[in-house]
């Protein structure tokens, strides 16, 4: 299958799409494919970058969010954003292979991390109406509010960029995950 929306190449970028294709650079010391094809819309590519930033800038660490990402991607069978986000975790945010592999699932051997792995794909399987016993197993865990908007957050970039990969058939420039 191949890519339905065509990706620009920073090489032949020019104006806004230029310019944001040059902070992606800035900020990953990449341009992925899935940017480049964001790129035919300057607006999508702006509101993934800022909100790509404003997660980052939270409490939730970089391994936890690569977690959160996986388990996401594999509810939502995005094996773009699964082979990315395997990558990224093991690479850059420094978690192991099993912890990788079990946030698949929605869990880890930290029972913090379980809840809010938990916590996001109910968000997501079920439209943001939790049931109460899942955000008390989360309380219990030790989740706190910021916690809880920041998982929602986290699940919005998530949901994003799988849609659109998915959508779009961005070719994957990872190494490959398997759904």
């Amino acid at each position: 299958m191949t890519t339905t929306i065509t990706p620009i190449e920073p090489d032949n970028a020019t104006g806004i799409t230029a310019e944001l294709l040059t902070q992606v650079k800035e900020a990953f010391g990449l341009v992925p494919n899935m940017t480049k094809v964001m790129a035919n819309s300057p607006a999508l590519l702006r509101s993934y970058l800022a909100l790509a930033g404003a997660v980052g800038s939270g409490t939730l660490s970089a391994g936890v969010r690569e977690r959160l990402a996986i388990a996401t991607a594999q509810l939502n069978g995005c094996e773009y954003c699964l082979s990315a986000h395997t990558f990224i975790g093991g690479n850059l945010a420094k978690v192991s292979e099993a912890e990788l592999a079990a946030a698949r699932n929605a869990e880890s051997n930290d029972s913090h991390i379980t809840a809010l792995l938990t916590l996001s794909n109910a968000i997501a399987a079920d439209g943001g109406d939790v049931p109460e016993a899942v955000i008390a197993q989360a309380r219990a865990a030790g989740v706190t509010d910021k916690e809880i908007g920041e998982v929602v957050a986290n699940l919005a970039l998530n949901i994003l960029t799988n849609y659109f990969n998915i959508l779009a058939n961005v070719e994957n420039d990872w190494p490959v995950v398997s759904l």
